[in-house]
């Protein structure tokens, strides 16, 4: 029987800033963004076979395998490739879906990195990138795993350090949809581009948060909330809102106040991915 790679992390990822800065001729958006990590996250598991065959198990409630990023990672993978070995990849799911923190982009990186590794692909970083531009614009990022600034729709990216503090992140309970949020009418879309935002953290803002609140009242309930703790901002297109903290535990004190209806967890922002740290480790 194949021993199973285990603990290979997809952590999850906040935009401490979203800035929409025009509409595109393609229809897209023209973005600008900071992605910073988080040391939180799914876990994966991964069983190589010696047939082509992909597996994922639990299956997600409401996606089909064929449509679950996971799987479409790995096959597009052995595609690329022409990899005739296959995997049983068990998810260990801990991030909402919709909640803004790129739980299944951090999962199809992750599937992409660690599959890359256990079928000894030898793919270099750029290239994984690049399939992962393919599945979601926000995959590179985590393929990539350091902190960065984003342009374009998100694909253009310049590795940062910023502060690593703690946050007290919130799910209100409630899906988003990215679409709906960026085809409002009422969006805001001609912030101007900013030069090195990483230095400028005061003119940080999420040019989506006034769409959101206006048509979600519950985030807006637990943005209202948690802002009573610390400076506070919603991630991506929503639901979920973050706290930044200075020390975990401030971040845990508010967290131990948090209303039953949310669910939240606390968690250090990294300028490097947790994922990095396992690649280093044996397989």
């Amino acid at each position: 029987m194949p021993t199973p790679s285990r603990n290979w992390p997809a952590p999850a990822k906040l935009n401490l800033f979203l800035h929409i800065n025009g509409r595109r001729e393609d229809g897209y958006h023209e973005l600008q963004t900071l992605f910073q990590i988080l040391d939180f996250g799914d876990t994966l598991h991964f069983t190589i076979t010696d047939t082509p065959d992909v597996s994922l198990s639990p299956a997600v409630e409401g996606v089909a395998d064929e449509d679950n990023l996971i799987v479409r990672a790995a096959r597009l993978l052995q595609r690329h490739t022409g990899c005739t070995q296959g995997a049983q990849i068990e998810l260990e799911k801990r991030l909402p879906m919709g909640g803004g923190l790129g739980g299944g982009s951090s999962d199809a990186a992750t599937t992409l990195v660690a599959l890359n590794a256990l079928w000894g692909l030898n793919l270099d970083e750029d290239t994984l990138a690049d399939l992962g531009l393919s599945l979601g614009a926000d995959v590179p990022v985590f393929v990539r795993g350091r902190a960065a600034v984003a342009d374009g729709v998100g694909e253009k990216l310049r590795p940062v350090d910023v502060q690593e503090p703690w946050y007290l992140v919130i799910a209100p309970g409630v899906e988003v949809s990215t679409a709906e949020i960026f085809g409002h009418p009422r969006l805001i879309r001609d912030t101007p581009k900013l030069a090195q935002p990483e230095r400028r953290p005061s003119q940080w803002h999420n040019d989506c948060t006034p769409v959101v609140l206006q048509s979600h009242g519950q985030v807006a309930n637990a943005l209202g909330w948690l802002i009573q703790y610390a400076p506070s901002q919603m991630t991506g297109t929503g639901s979920c809102v973050f706290g930044t903290f200075s020390t975990q535990e401030e971040a845990l004190n508010a967290y131990a106040d948090l209303p039953n209806e949310w669910q939240g967890f606390v968690a250090r922002g990294c300028n490097r991915s947790p994922l990095m740290g396992r690649c280093q480790q044996p397989l």
